[in-house]
């Protein structure tokens, strides 16, 4: 994906037609699907739907999307790479300042709660049920099998923490 930063308007609409991926544009479409609270008529929520799936398959990824079901998030996660090959569950629970990285799996399941500021690393695979606390990085590849504590650094395929 090629990433400009442009405080031009239509600089961005263009990229974001090429990239076939317009960040605010998904997530304002995303909430209104997934929160049965919102008010909107059944075919604007079935166009946003389409809306979200069809950029959801272009990107071979799944921010956990179902019709008025998903994941939540406290605000829209930092995508370096776009949303590339992005899986997440239905109950996955995401705070503030997220970064993801391409690659990453949450599974299904257990509820799963990732903190604020948290880094996910390229490749990383989260375990359902699991528990991150708060600013924690976690490093390209690796596998999150037990809850991490807040502060923490984990890295390698089985993750030890290293620094707290």
């Amino acid at each position: 994906m090629m990433m400009i930063n442009s405080d031009n308007k239509l600089i961005q609409k263009f990229m974001s037609f090429i990239n076939h991926y317009d960040h605010d544009k998904y997530w304002r479409r995303r909430e209104v699907v997934v929160n049965p609270s919102i008010k909107a008529s059944k075919l604007k929520r079935l166009y946003y739907f389409y809306y979200v799936k069809k950029v959801d398959s272009y990107w071979h990824c799944t921010f956990g999307t179902g019709y008025l079901t998903g994941s939540q998030f406290l605000a829209p996660p930092t995508l370096w790479h776009g949303p590339n090959g992005i899986i997440m569950g239905y109950n996955v629970t995401i705070g503030e300042n997220s970064i993801i990285c391409q690659r990453v799996t949450m599974a299904q399941g257990a509820p799963t709660k990732i903190g604020n500021n948290v880094f996910i690393g390229t490749n990383a695979y989260i375990a359902a049920g699991i528990t991150i606390g708060d600013n924690v990085k976690i490093g390209a590849n690796c596998v999150v099998v037990e809850d991490i504590p807040a502060n923490a650094t984990v890295v390698m395929q089985k993750p030890r923490i290293i620094q707290r």
